[in-house]
């Protein structure tokens, strides 16, 4: 059953003060209307059959309702989600693995690089720069790096992927400065790490890919470092949670309205869905999206940022960019990293590399 919108006391979200002050960087423009949730709003798509016998069995792994007292408990090491060794990232002698520590934000700590290369390649190869998700309050630098070297391995690529802090412990705008203070750094040494500077493609899901749309919005904004693209997979981008497929979702799937209100929360604490959240922040706040580099975007049908994903594309379209979308039916949130053999994963895992490839060529 669908929870009917409330009125709310700041701006167009719902996001209670639980955790902490935010910091706000700079006052934007909204774009949703106030009352979108207002809007009436129907049954929630179902799932992909295959998907939907898959997502009982993962659910099993996740609180049935994640609020701000279960994140020690989410930080905890999993089984069923074990992190990648050095020796799994290495691929028998197919990459380099090394973890550095460079220069982060103005006044903070230092920022820890995982920087797997290609080994037996001549030539200055493509990078992917990948932000790791995780609702901005779990994870680290190694999860989710399978996926991006399958696509590395195949493209001759390397992958750096960067440990920023956690929310609540770091609120905005520590984790993304972390991020482009990483990413700084990387196209600054680009010669040392045999990369090619102009050919480097920022990329993440879910809170990974939020961070990666609100670092290509500094990297234009700063003067740089240039990107190729950017690849935002089932990306969060809006704190307001006011969207039709958010009320659609609550209480279904693996990221719901209520755990999105966690993850923000812990983000901007008092902020959040108020007028003033910085673009860097949640990017779907942002004014303006002209001069960003392409954009790949993907998000299921049947999960939380669905509606926030496709505006956000749209905008991009409006502005005069370059963006691909793929809503893909019966998805639910990361369902192609956590059901990779499922017929929609594969297809959504191709449209991937296949942008991949183009966008390289």
């Amino acid at each position: 059953m669908v929870t009917p919108p409330r009125a709310r006391r700041r701006g167009a979200g719902t996001c209670p003060a639980q955790v902490r002050n935010g910091i706000v960087a700079s006052v934007t423009t909204t774009h949703t209307p106030e009352n979108a949730a207002a809007t009436p709003v129907g049954p929630p798509p179902p799932f992909d059959p295959e998907l939907a016998v898959a997502l009982e069995v993962i659910s099993e792994n996740f609180p049935k309702e994640f609020t701000p007292d279960l994140i020690p408990l989410m930080r905890q090491p999993n089984p069923a989600f074990a992190n990648p060794t050095d020796d799994d990232l290495r691929r028998d002698g197919a990459f380099d693995v090394t973890e550095r520590l460079v220069p982060g934000p103005a006044g903070a700590p230092e920022v820890s690089l995982l920087i797997c290369l290609p080994t037996g390649v001549s030539a200055p190869t493509a990078a992917f720069y990948h932000i790791h998700g995780g609702g901005m309050i779990v994870g680290d630098n190694r999860f989710a790096m399978p996926g991006f070297l399958d696509w590395a391995q195949e493209l001759q690529a390397a992958v750096i992927s960067v440990e920023y802090r956690l929310a609540p412990e770091t609120p905005h705008p520590g984790p993304v400065e972390d991020c482009y203070a990483g990413l700084a750094w990387t196209a600054a040494h680009a010669d040392e790490l045999h990369i090619d500077p102009d050919r480097i493609i920022v990329a993440g899901a879910s809170a990974g890919g939020g961070l990666a749309a609100a670092v290509a919005l500094l990297a234009r904004d700063r003067g740089g470092p240039a990107l190729l693209g950017q690849m935002l997979m089932c990306p969060m981008l809006d704190d307001r949670n006011n969207t039709p497929s958010c009320y659609q979702m609550a209480g279904r799937g693996i990221w719901d309205r209520r755990a999105n209100e966690t993850g923000w929360t812990a983000l901007l604490g008092e902020a959040c869905g108020g007028p003033d959240v910085s673009p860097y922040a949640a990017p779907a706040r942002a004014a303006d999206l002209s001069g960003l580099p392409p954009a790949f975007i993907d998000v299921g049908s049947a999960e939380t940022f669905r509606d926030e994903d496709v505006l956000y594309a749209t905008r991009i379209w409006q502005a005069g960019g370059v963006a691909e979308l793929h809503v893909w039916p019966g998805g639910f949130h990361g369902f192609g990293g956590m059901v990779p053999e499922a017929a929609l994963s594969q297809e959504a895992l191709a449209a991937q590399l296949n942008w991949l490839k183009r966008l390289l060529s």
